[in-house]
């Protein structure tokens, strides 16, 4: 405890144009190796870039919701250097004139709201990508990815603990999938993450050496990575040894940092303007035009749902933070009649339960909002149980059937005739006249245990609500005789 944490992030978002940042070649996932490229791609000489706009106003609108200061006027440079999976040896970027600086995310970790800056948000060109499956010895090129567009959002260095940077990152991955500028499909590359850490001794203001995590792409892995490079720095730093200031990568088979190389500083990549593109303005009409098209974003639809639904700040919480089931939340209460708290606690329990069992997103879901909303209404009216609803949610989610559907096939409808649980309570009260006798001096767990006999009778489809009256009703008038 005797040093503080400081974390800044590096996150670059790939943008979901169709096509890419400087030319028109595809930049759809998964494609066969080096068949989305064109002499652009390549880096072959004489080619010129062409400015995708649709980039531009992806990176606008990514800008505006993470709150920055917009720059009117900015540019693309070249950042220079060697490696194999940059054709050009120098990739197009933004250096100090970026889109957006000066932003900022309000993350809440235990209870506590704290405000993270954004130093800048900036355009550029992805990379190529390696391969080293096929061959021990040597190394491949797939150029697919080669002028994928991207904005790197950097955030100031807020951060104090391996929970804020994780909370962080899903605050920016939610709002970014509001926007639809991206997928952040971590598991894609869609949304990757570099971590600056650094530790110093509480109390004092200058940061100490700092080092940097690459290729973090899952939550677990960028807490974990954070963990173990804190723990890395205080053993050195208590045994009298310097942090030396380098680029390492966390390895999820040993669950430690390794060395990958000493880390560049900006004069290394020689930034200078490039000449093939000239400078973007960006107009008052252009960004009221971005404005305009901005979605809700989650901190003001949670407050919303807050206020509109009645739920408590953690149920609308988890309920926003994904675009899709907000949007499913919000259809199915356009049509259920009960209490907004039922949706969310079934979209909270047995909905993500089958969600997370079943490795899907709520728009791989089977069920709709106007299902759900069908089978509450059936527990309202009282054609079904709650109990009952369990089976028939689960069928729907393994068949998309519609719940009247699959109570008819199952002959799942709920027993309320008064007439036909009398029988079954008769039944039930006459087997056990020990029981009588408890609930009648004053046992009333006895109660509970012929409610569950019913039940069991009736193959679950006894009114509960009708049968708890029925049933005190019935063992208080019994008559046992001796």
């Amino acid at each position: 405890m005797r040093y503080e944490t400081v974390i800044g992030l590096e996150v670059h978002v790939e943008l979901a144009t169709a096509s890419k940042i400087f030319c028109g070649c595809s930049t759809k996932f998964g494609q066969e190796i080096n068949t989305q490229c064109c002499p652009i791609c390549l880096g072959m000489p004489g080619v010129l870039p062409k400015l995708n706009k649709k980039v531009v106003d992806y990176a606008l609108k990514a800008a505006l919701a993470l709150n920055c200061k917009i720059n009117q006027e900015t540019k693309f440079d070249r950042k220079n250097y060697f490696y194999p999976d940059l054709p050009k040896a120098y990739q197009i970027s933004q250096y100090d004139k970026p889109i957006g600086e000066h932003g900022y995310i309000d993350i809440t970790v235990d209870g506590e709201v704290r405000r993270i800056g954004i130093t800048r948000i900036h355009m550029e060109e992805d990379a190529g990508k390696l391969l080293h499956e096929s061959d021990p010895t040597s190394s491949l090129i797939d150029l697919n990815r080669t002028g994928v567009p991207l904005i790197e959002i950097v955030s100031e260095p807020d951060l104090r603990s391996p929970e804020e940077a994780r909370e962080y990152l899903m605050q920016l991955r939610n709002i970014l999938k509001y926007i639809d500028v991206s997928d952040v499909k971590m598991e894609e590359g869609s949304l990757r993450c570099d971590a600056n850490i650094s530790l110093r001794p509480y109390g004092q203001e200058t940061f100490g050496t700092k080092t940097e995590l690459k290729n973090l792409n899952s939550f677990k892995w960028i807490a974990k990575g954070i963990e173990h490079e804190m723990a890395r720095q205080k053993l050195l730093l208590d045994s009298g040894e310097k942090v030396t200031q380098e680029t390492r990568r966390f390895d999820v088979n040993t669950q430690k940092t390794v060395l990958m190389r000493s880390k560049e500083e900006a004069h290394d990549y020689r930034y200078f303007p490039d000449p093939d593109l000239v400078t973007v303005e960006i107009s008052d009409d252009w960004i009221k035009e971005a404005k305009a098209s901005m979605p809700e974003l989650p901190e003001k639809k949670k407050i919303r749902f807050m206020e509109t639904y009645q739920l408590p700040e953690y149920d609308a919480g988890i309920i926003t933070g994904e675009k899709e089931l907000a949007q499913f939340f919000e259809d199915t209460a356009k049509e259920f009649r009960g209490e907004a708290k039922v949706i969310s606690n079934w979209v909270m329990g047995d909905l993500m339960r089958l969600l997370n069992s079943e490795n899907k997103e709520i728009s791989d879901c089977a069920v709709t909002a106007k299902d759900m909303a069908s089978m509450l209404n059936l527990i309202e009216d009282g054609t079904i149980s709650g109990k009952i609803a369990k089976t028939v949610f689960e069928e729907m989610f393994l068949t998309g059937k519609e719940p009247k559907t699959i109570i008819a096939e199952k002959g799942l409808v709920q027993i309320s005739d008064v007439s036909e649980l009398e029988k079954i309570i008769d039944e039930v009260i006459g087997k056990d006249i020990k029981s009588v006798r408890d609930f009648q001096n004053g046992n009333k767990k006895a109660l509970g245990f012929f409610m569950g006999q019913v039940m069991r009778q009736s193959g679950g489809k006894a009114n509960p609500k009708v049968v708890n009256e029925l049933l005190a009703k019935k063992l208080n008038a019994f008559e046992i005789k001796e």
